[in-house]
């Protein structure tokens, strides 16, 4: 069994990172001081994943979307168990997330962390589907899906990727439709099981009131070996330009609802994780709640403090800045916003406001690894992004202003950006 230390000198931390025979890959975290444990046992596989094959095996397979989301359910219901209910008897609280690029199935306790992780371990690996539980559950999904369809902020997302991107499955809804998840059978739901539940696909990521050496034999007595297969997974060639530049949506909003998106290339591993890091605080310098641009607008009534914005990609396969909130003028700050950008790339960013932001940034990092939650997420993102918990501040202590500057061009292209309007009229 093969380990390594993944340690920051900087930041005085350290993980594990253990090669099991099995061919998973576990994380382990212990943070002392800590009562808790939170635990993600997740697989690189998320609704964007609709057509794949395992290498060498001839044609690629084209599955309903929806269907790694609707999988994410069927697997908390075993043949004579509910999973919720032995996960309650030792105290933990479970969950699990389906997102365009991964499948999460989590715990989080401050008791019997033991049983809660051979819990986890026992019911992913079981699948149980038949056609009598899959056609129960395509009613249930239904509901949720059209209960989706009444929210404007996920419509307002959403119809922003659909502008944003002509032919990428981001552009679909996690969930996928009601007509899509119909054509869901048991048949196909092993089929994307046993290609992406494959444990070398797959990682363990614990951190907390943890025992490394009892998560090692809680591993060796429940994980199935499994073969090493490859899966290769194929996505429709995508325009550099956007499908359109603007999208409206009608609902009974007190405030219209904005998104608005700058469309980049995809990339990988070290690239994505730097484009993170720069897209954070390209974003906290132009419209942070410190910038000149934000105040102008807060005080012209033009935001309010629902404004917001994040980088939201996933992995190799898609990149965007997404910006929003809510506004009388959506269009106004879309212009004032594009208007900022093609200054900041002639002018640059002020030195003063850039060192105090790089600042704040790397507090909120620091900050961030005191929260056992967000230790045991982030090392299960970064180890499917193909990087370290640590590489952001490393990253970070390196960027200068002018780096920023630079990345204003292939993060923030007005050309490729879009906005997405939910407006009561």
């Amino acid at each position: 069994m093969d380990k390594k230390i993944i340690k920051s000198e900087a930041l005085g931390e350290q993980y594990s990172l253990i090669k099991h025979p099995s061919g998973l890959d576990v994380l382990v975290w212990k943070m002392d001081g800590f009562t808790t444990t939170e635990a993600a046992f997740a697989t690189k596989y998320g609704s964007i994943n609709n057509c794949f094959r395992v290498k060498g095996s001839g044609d690629f397979t084209t599955v309903p979307e929806g269907i790694a989301h609707y999988l994410e359910h069927k697997l908390f219901e075993n043949e004579d168990t509910d999973v919720f209910d032995l996960y309650a008897a030792t105290g933990a609280s479970a969950n699990a997330y389906t997102s365009f690029y991964e499948t999460a199935y989590t715990f989080s306790t401050s008791e019997n962390w033991e049983q809660a992780l051979e819990i986890l371990l026992d019911f992913v690996q079981k699948p149980y589907f038949t056609k009598e539980t899959v056609e129960k559950e395509q009613g249930i999904i239904g509901q949720e899906i059209k209960m989706c369809g009444d929210s404007p902020e996920r419509q307002c997302f959403y119809n922003l990727l659909k502008a944003l991107y002509v032919e990428h499955p981001v552009k679909i809804d996690i969930a996928g439709t009601v007509e899509s998840i119909s054509h869901i059978t048991p048949e196909l739901l092993y089929e994307c099981y046993n290609t992406f539940y494959n444990l070398h696909n797959m990682v363990l990521s614990i951190a907390g009131n943890v025992d490394e050496d009892k998560v090692i034999e809680i591993c060796d007595r429940l994980l199935k070996p499994a073969n090493d297969i490859c899966v290769e997974t194929k996505f429709p060639e995508e325009p550099a330009g956007v499908a359109q530049k603007k999208i409206t949506a009608v609902f009974p909003v007190g405030l219209p609802i904005f998104c608005i998106g700058f469309k980049s290339e995809p990339c990988g591993e070290m690239e994505y994780e730097r484009r993170g890091v720069l897209s954070s605080l390209i974003m906290q310098l132009l419209i942070g709640s410190t910038s000149p641009l934000h105040k102008e607008l807060f005080e012209e009534g033009l935001i309010n403090s629902q404004f917001g914005f994040e980088e939201f990609s996933g992995t190799d396969s898609f990149f965007t800045c997404i910006i929003s909130g809510e506004s009388r003028d959506p269009d106004e700050v879309y212009k004032r916003l594009c208007g900022e950008i093609e200054r900041v790339k002639k002018e640059g960013f002020d030195e003063k406001r850039f060192e105090i932001c790089k600042k704040s940034k790397y507090g909120g990092i620091v900050r961030a690894l005191n929260n056992v939650e967000n230790c045991a997420n982030s090392m299960m993102e970064s180890y499917f992004n193909g990087t370290t918990v640590f590489e952001s501040a490393k990253l970070l202590a390196d960027i200068t202003a002018e780096d920023c500057r630079r990345a204003l061009d292939v993060l923030f292209d007005t050309e490729r950006s879009a906005i997405s309007v939910v407006d009561n009229k």
